[in-house]
């Protein structure tokens, strides 16, 4: 077992919900900090896996660009958030047989895969939009580029008022006390919830707060309102808090797929990120196929009662089946929108201009195995 230390800022996988219940609040997409870009420190846990200590022996490369490479020399470094999902999915889907070793790493938020990536400790990870924006203003942008999108569900991102309050709708919040986490996708959705009321952050009284310390100041009565995600929104709503507005049409769903420089631009590390990513999309097609089972392992894994992780699995692939995506302009603009709206926050300094950070060059390849699904 390695540790990678880093400080703490959010993703996402098919079951990121489920591992919400390992740090209270963490979002698609994480941690309570996850898609934090704070100083406060945390730690990620590693862990690694070799396809002969999980499988028979090594296979063909799924990917036909792989197919032509030499990559019994490679370790893909895949960083993962909450919990090891992908490894433990890859595992019991009999995806483990590559013909590279994977190395796996548990991160508690996106942020922490980024700096990770920078490092050059990672080659591949998945984090939401929030992280690459704020590791893009690093010195040297992060040694990092988002090659595709995994597309999502947003629910569980919701705007919650506690037990009893007289607020009817967000408009009530002028001069309110209204908690949510600094720098994630619950700050977002507060301020174009506000905007699409008639208000601004500055007509509130806006309290940043860890998800913990948010959940445990609503149902305290501390405050009028919390914008949060994830496990903090399930237990607000088994002590009474009721849902003021959810986020569902406000956040995009995007789940940008980030990968080293060095990944990208090495013929043999580039071809086993694609063999990787093709692997992860049959992974998510045996997840749909035998959703009882991963509920079980899952459920397992994140001490989880099986019928909720069930019940998660089934309403997030009812709202959008998870999936993988090439690149797109909507994707950017999206990612863009968030930089902005930080911007004028006062969070992010001057225009930031996101579009540096995506690059084209695994668009075949994914192309590729879109069209072979």
């Amino acid at each position: 077992m390695r540790k990678i230390n880093n400080r703490s800022v959010f993703h996402f996988g098919l079951a990121a919900l489920f591992s919400m219940v390992l740090v209270l609040g963490a979002a698609g997409c994480s941690s309570e900090t996850a898609n934090n870009s704070g100083s406060a420190k945390a730690a990620g846990t590693a862990a690694s896996s070799g396809a002969e200590a999980s499988a028979p022996a090594a296979t063909e490369p799924s990917s036909t660009s792989a197919a032509s490479v030499d990559l019994s020399g490679v370790t893909l470094r895949v960083g993962q958030v909450g919990w090891s999902e992908w490894e433990e999915g890859f595992k019991a889907a009999g995806l483990l047989d590559t013909p590279y070793k994977l190395e796996f790493s548990v991160f508690q938020g996106g942020n922490l895969e980024l700096e990770a990536i920078a490092a050059d400790q990672l080659d591949v990870a998945a984090t939401s939009e929030i992280p690459p924006i704020f590791a893009s203003q690093a010195a040297n942008q992060g040694n990092f580029k988002i090659i595709a999108v995994q597309r999502w569900n947003t629910l569980l991102q919701e705007l919650l008022i506690p037990k009893g309050s007289k607020i009817k709708s967000v408009a009530d919040l002028k001069g309110k006390k209204v908690a949510y986490v600094k720098n994630t996708t619950s700050q977002y959705f507060l301020v174009k919830m506000l905007e699409a009321a008639g208000l601004t952050w500055k007509e509130i009284e806006p309290v940043p707060l860890t998800t913990a310390d948010g959940l445990t100041a609503l149902i305290g009565g501390n405050v009028d309102a919390l914008a949060s995600y994830g496990n903090s929104v399930t237990a607000a709503r088994q002590n009474g808090a009721t849902t003021l507005k959810d986020a569902t049409d406000i956040l995009s769903g995007n789940f940008p797929v980030v990968v080293n420089t060095g990944a990208v631009d090495d013929p043999a590390r580039h071809a086993a990120v694609a063999d990787f990513l093709e692997r992860l999309t049959r992974y998510y097609d045996w997840t749909r196929a035998d959703q009882d089972k991963w509920a079980g392992i899952t459920a397992e894994k994140t001490n989880q009662d099986k019928a909720d992780v069930l019940t998660t699995l089934q309403n997030g692939e009812a709202q959008r089946p998870i999936s993988l995506t090439t690149i797109s302009d909507e994707a950017i603009a999206s990612q863009q929108d968030i930089a902005d709206t930080f911007t004028s926050l006062g969070v992010l300094e001057g225009k930031v201009d996101i579009s540096g950070v995506w690059s084209h060059a695994f668009d075949d390849e994914i192309s590729q195995i879109i069209a072979g699904k």
